[in-house]
């Protein structure tokens, strides 16, 4: 039984740690291995918020850009996103803006310009600045793209920036204040995980999860339109929908 049951989905590029991070979030184990997703993948498990029973379904979807067709339907009715990029490859961090000109609507309801079909084309190989990157996501417009962002956009969608593999710092292409300024300048959440040693895993999963209920009882939802990625569930203590959450006590959390 759960009060409510929230949709996330897990995005980025192929090799990021999407799945590795799912695994250490739903099983509490690391696989060093991992086939790449075909399609999508699945995961659950039950969480506490200020008392409630709340349980995560997570979708891990792949980051080829041949399984758009399987996987957009996905994005539909997510309540929150996890958007993922390794701080090893610089050049997963440079595509995180045509994840969001894809998904992502500006604070005034217009679409954003969909970025190309093939990642490839939004970035060069080169280290060319990151405002060329943007802009030649955004020179590129696909009226299927177009399409895709108008249905699956969701304005209250809470979306998380993950910088994840911090356990490789030898290796860090990435700087943690670039992902830091990123999120800023985007209105997300911003954390580093490590999926092999479980670093912030739970924290970015349950931090996401907090924001979506605090935006439930603020009533920015209509928990009755599953399209929101939401659904209320029949918990053995009635939900009070609307109601201040109680004080937060100081200490550590």
């Amino acid at each position: 039984m759960y009060a409510f049951l929230f949709k996330y989905i897990i995005i980025g590029d192929t090799g990021v740690g999407k799945s590795c991070l799912l695994l250490q979030f739903t099983d509490k184990r690391f696989q060093p291995v991992h086939d790449l997703t075909i399609g999508v993948e699945f995961g659950a498990r039950m969480i506490s918020i200020d008392n409630k029973p709340i349980k995560l379904q997570i979708w891990d979807t792949a980051g080829q850009e041949s399984f758009r067709s399987i996987t957009r339907s996905y994005y539909r009715g997510s309540a929150g996103a996890l958007l993922v990029y390794d701080i090893t490859r610089r050049e997963t961090f440079n595509h995180l803006t045509c994840w969001l000109s894809k998904y992502k609507r500006k604070q005034n309801n217009t679409l954003q310009l969909a970025p190309p079909q093939n990642h490839d084309n939004c970035v060069p190989h080169s280290n060319l600045h990151l405002t060329w990157i943007s802009a030649q996501c955004q020179m590129r417009f696909w009226a299927d793209d177009v399409d895709d962002a108008r249905a699956f956009a969701n304005s209250n969608m809470t979306i998380i920036l993950i910088g994840n593999k911090s356990d490789l710092e030898q290796k860090r292409a990435v700087s943690y204040e670039e992902g830091a300024k990123f999120a800023e300048e985007n209105g997300l959440i911003f954390l580093e995980t490590s999926a092999k040693t479980a670093a912030n895993v739970e924290e970015a999963f349950i931090n996401t999860a907090k924001k979506i209920y605090e935006k439930i009882q603020k009533g920015d939802f209509d928990i009755k339109d599953e399209t929101f990625g939401i659904k209320l569930g029949q918990p053995s203590n009635k939900v009070e929908i609307g109601a201040a959450p109680p004080a937060q006590k100081s200490g550590c959390c």
